[in-house]
C-alpha cells in the first residue's frame, strides 16, 4: 500500500471515529441531567458529609463566568460520548494498525489489549468509589468562616484527570508483562525489587489520591501492589517457558 493509500485509509478511519463521537455525544446530550448527576455525585456526597460535620460551613458548586453553563453543557456530553463511542474508535484504530502487523504480532497485541480494558475500567470504578471520601477530607481544610466555591468546569476536569490516573495505574501489570516479553525486564528482577516497587505503589497512591487519610491511599496502593505480584508471577512463568523453548531449539 502506497503512502497516499495509507493517508486515505487514515482519513476514513478518523472520519468514522468522529461521526461515532458526534452521534454518541448527541445521544448523551439528551440525558444531560442524568449524566451531570453521575459526574457530580462524588462532590455532592462530599459536601453533604462535610456540612453534616460542619453545619455552619458554606460550600457551593458554581460557574465562574457567563459561558460556564454552556461549557458544562458541551463538556459533559462530549466526555460521555467519547466513552460511549470507544468501541467504534478503538476498532477503527485496530483496523488501521493491524494490516501492518505480522500474525504473531497481532496475537500479542490482542493478548495485551484483552486484559487492559477491564483493568482500566476497574481502576476508574475504584477511583469513583474513593472520590467522595477524598473530597470530603479536602473540604475539612477549608478555614472556618470562609465560603468554599467550586467551579463546576474546573471540578469536572479535576475529577476526570483523577479517574484517568486510577485507570492507568491499574495497567501496571500489562506494562510489566509487555516489557518482559520484549526482554527489557525479567520476572526475577521484578521479584528482586518487589519491596521497592510496593513502596513506590504506596508513594504513588499518596500523591494520586485526593485525601490525606491512609484508607484512601491503601485502597489504591494495595491493588497496585497485588497487580505487581501477579505480573511478577506471569513474567517468571513466561521466562521459564522461553528458556525451555531455547533449550529445545539448541538441543
Amino acid at each position: 500500500m502506497e503512502l497516499v493509500d495509507h493517508l486515505r485509509e487514515l482519513r476514513y478511519r478518523i472520519l468514522v471515529s468522529i461521526v461515532a463521537l458526534i452521534v454518541a455525544a448527541l445521544c448523551c446530550f439528551i440525558f444531560f441531567d442524568q449524566l451531570i448527576a453521575v459526574f457530580f455525585h462524588p462532590i455532592n456526597t462530599a459536601i453533604a458529609t462535610y456540612q453534616a460535620n460542619n453545619p455552619d460551613a458554606q460550600v457551593a458548586i458554581t460557574t465562574s463566568n457567563i459561558t460556564g453553563g454552556f461549557t458544562l453543557w458541551m463538556k459533559i456530553p462530549v466526555v460521555a460520548g467519547f466513552i460511549l463511542s470507544c468501541p467504534v474508535w478503538l476498532y477503527q484504530l485496530w483496523r488501521f494498525i493491524a494490516p501492518g502487523l505480522l500474525a504473531n504480532e497481532r496475537r500479542a497485541a490482542l493478548n495485551f489489549l484483552g486484559p487492559s480494558i477491564p483493568l482500566f475500567l476497574a481502576g476508574i470504578v475504584l477511583g469513583y468509589w474513593v472520590c467522595p471520601k477524598g473530597f470530603a477530607v479536602l473540604l475539612e481544610f477549608n478555614p472556618s468562616g470562609v465560603t468554599n466555591l467550586n467551579d463546576a468546569n474546573e471540578f469536572l476536569t479535576f475529577e476526570i484527570t483523577l479517574l484517568l490516573v486510577f485507570g492507568l495505574s491499574f495497567l501496571l501489570p500489562v506494562v510489566l508483562v509487555m516489557l518482559d516479553k520484549f526482554g527489557i525486564i525479567t520476572g526475577a528482577a521484578l521479584g528482586k525489587y518487589r519491596s521497592i516497587a510496593v513502596f513506590g505503589c504506596f508513594l504513588f497512591a499518596a500523591v494520586a489520591t485526593p485525601s490525606t487519610d491512609p484508607i484512601s491511599m491503601a485502597v489504591l496502593a494495595l491493588p497496585m501492589s497485588g497487580l505487581y505480584v501477579v505480573a511478577e508471577v506471569i513474567c517468571k512463568r513466561n521466562d521459564k517457558r522461553r528458556a525451555r523453548q531455547l533449550e529445545a531449539g539448541t538441543g
